[in-house]
């Protein structure tokens, strides 16, 4: 029986155990969704010192909009041990579904899930049609939270994206499963910005957008042992869309294994960008590709709405990448695409034994380089493009 949240009681044991439990004014789901606050100001676990563990026990839980704000004074957990389940009620969420913010170390673990119940709402998002579109509800957001790990629970099938960092620095994501259909629309998997210090580990993503996407101000950010596919891949980007963005750097994808995706390893920036910045120092190294399309791409052309003024001035200054050890099939023929900007071209790019093959029989493996400057060792003959 799927349990509705009306409101929240906190019960507090002498080893600082939070049970976070529902106070259901109607068990049976007549009234549900209504937005919950739990503020650092009033008191409950933000108030108390050491460990606070808030925990959702086992059960399914409909709820609507969640806010956990600090600062505290001691150290946040979330025990998910239950799953929470979105309210499909757009008119209850002013912008997020569960947000944290302003917490200076906490911790989500458990083995419950987010079930944002998107499929309900996807009809209503407009993103691919208009370049300023309402963005529906997020899973799971953090706003200026230093030092935080999530594990081992799962997000599924969010309103938009599945987790959004923001002005985050010091967050471990470990051991995560994320998924949605691979036609689900702007679900990405993780996205970040104005972040530093982000490791993202052992954890599996298949979704409708980017598995993973790094956007602007984003520094210091390790990948490794992620799978990824449906999605989009993994991105660094669109870049430029927005004035005053910051540059991102600093970014290494290692062991990675890549599924059917429609991208590869991908850095995308607006032709026809509104910021100057510069993405630089990426590493990725020991990648496996498994019929993903466009394996290894820079797009400096990105215009996903088809309204971008085609100039070829671009503002974003793409530099020092490498490609390292990077195997497997691909599903395009194009294997390596780096579309880069007339007027500033990519340097500093490093290919090193690429070795990645079209898949098909109807062509042969190639790889197309525009405006790209670098060296390419070890690599197959047709994508020694550089």
């Amino acid at each position: 029986m799927t349990r509705s949240v009306d409101k929240f009681a906190f019960v507090f044991s002498s080893s600082s155990i939070v049970l976070l439990y529902c106070c259901l004014l109607d068990l049976l789901g007549e009234r549900s969704g209504a937005a919950s606050n739990l503020s650092g100001e009033g008191g409950g676990a933000c108030a108390g010192t050491g460990t606070q563990t808030i925990v959702i026990p086992k059960g399914d839980y409909l709820t609507g909009p969640l806010n956990f704000t600090g600062p505290c004074k001691g150290d946040i957990v979330f025990q998910l041990d239950g799953n929470l389940l979105g309210s499909t009620d757009l008119t209850l969420f002013k912008s997020n579904w569960i947000e944290m913010m302003r917490l200076e170390s906490l911790v989500i673990s458990g083995k419950g899930k987010l079930d944002g119940q998107g499929a309900a709402v996807w009809s209503k998002n407009s993103c691919a049609k208009k370049y300023d579109c309402k963005i529906l509800p997020n899973t799971l957001v953090l706003d200026f939270v230093n030092n935080g790990v999530i594990s081992g629970i799962s997000l599924v099938n969010p309103k938009f994206f599945h987790m959004n960092l923001f002005r985050c620095k010091n967050i471990t994501v470990k051991d995560v499963t994320i998924t949605a259909p691979g036609d689900s629309p702007n679900t990405d998997g993780i996205h970040m910005g104005d972040s530093s210090k982000i490791s993202i580990i052992d954890t599996v993503i298949g979704t409708g957008d980017d598995c993973i996407s790094i956007g602007p101000g984003t520094q210091g950010v390790n990948i490794s042992g992620v799978t990824c596919g449906p999605g989009h891949g993994i991105s660094v980007g669109s870049l430029g869309r927005y004035k005053d963005e910051k540059d991102v750097t600093d970014v290494t994808v290692k062991n990675c294994v890549l599924k059917n995706s429609t991208n590869g390893i991908r850095i995308k920036s607006y032709e026809d960008a509104a910021s100057v910045l510069t993405a630089s120092k990426f590493t990725y190294e020991n990648i496996k590709m498994e019929d993903a399309a466009n394996p290894i791409i820079i797009d400096m052309k990105y215009c996903p709405n088809k309204i971008c003024t085609a100039n070829g001035n671009s503002k974003v200054t793409i530099k020092d990448i490498t490609f390292k050890n990077i195997t497997g099939t691909s599903s395009t023929p194009e294997a390596v695409s780096l579309l880069c900007s007339d007027k500033l071209p990519c340097t500093g790019v490093t290919m090193n034994d690429i070795k990645v093959e079209y898949s098909g029989k109807d062509n042969k493996t190639m790889a197309v380089c525009k405006n790209a400057k670098g060296t390419a060792t070890g690599c197959l003959k047709e994508l020694s493009c550089l």
